[in-house]
């Protein structure tokens, strides 16, 4: 019996344990201020040179208009609630787009230009919405540093925590079912726009190719696989989406940077 009875505790134990860590302690407000703390600290590191938004007005203009079109898609859960701040760091040299918490999105304009499509980009864009829509990086966050440490850091408090945290944002890692989910939810985005729904595995495969040579930043927190692929492209077959997208923007779009 006390077998029976320590095999059973254990087993409920797993359970409330594993609840939990589907739970994000945080609310949707102490979200957001981590996520402004967060971008400040980003914005104000002079290694992330960010484009002059009235300067580039031109190149904003077709972020957020790829940008709009998801948020506007009717499947962003937080579409109102989130500020959903987009900004471009000038490195042509890093192909990587990172999220903040609360929806404060980076993109370098090394993807930017690296990339064929807007379709592509839109598929970037869906994945980095999906990471803050679904609230993985306050999920991770907490794992990484915990509920106490996030809360001063939403109090004003632990300078030298939110420094760690807004540096290593660009290489966070995310868990495969968190991957696995932003991908799901990008082909969800994408389906109700003009951009075809698995503009991810188009990202993938540009990304596929280059890993034999030097791999991109996006990579390392990114990991890029056939299957992946596959099943982002089934996703998108499964939804029957149909897209009316042009590309003849795109081009503009990569004209209006910084050479």
């Amino acid at each position: 019996m006390k077998k029976i009875f320590l095999v059973a505790y254990c087993l409920i134990a797993a359970s409330v344990f594993h609840v939990k860590a589907q739970i994000n302690l945080f609310s949707i407000e102490d979200e957001i201020k981590l996520g402004q703390q967060v971008a400040q600290q980003v914005e104000s590191d002079p290694k992330n040179k960010i484009l002059d938004e009235k300067k580039y007005a031109e190149a904003y203009r077709h972020l957020r208009r790829i940008t709009d079109a998801i948020l506007n898609s009717g499947q962003v859960r937080y579409h109102k609630e989130f500020p959903w701040q987009v900004k471009i760091i000038h490195n042509d040299s890093i192909l990587n787009a990172f999220c903040a918490p609360g929806g404060y999105i980076y993109v370098y304009t090394g993807i930017i230009k690296f990339l064929d499509t807007e379709d592509q980009l839109a598929g970037v864009m869906a994945h980095e919405i999906a990471h803050a829509d679904r609230r993985h990086s306050t999920n991770n966050l907490t794992k990484m540093y915990g509920i106490a440490a996030l809360t001063d850091i939403v109090l004003g408090k632990n300078q030298n925590r939110l420094t760690q945290i807004a540096q290593g944002l660009v290489g966070l890692q995310f868990s495969r079912n968190h991957e696995r989910d932003a991908d799901n939810q990008s082909v969800i985005y994408l389906c109700n726009t003009e951009y075809e729904a698995n503009g991810a595995a188009g990202f993938f495969e540009k990304m596929l190719q280059m890993r034999a040579a030097e791999p991109p930043a996006f990579l390392s927190t990114h990991p890029a696989s056939a299957s992946r692929v596959r099943d982002i492209n089934a996703a998108a077959r499964a939804r029957n989406c149909t897209a009316k997208t042009s590309q003849k923007n795109y081009q503009a779009f990569k004209n209006s940077l910084p050479k």
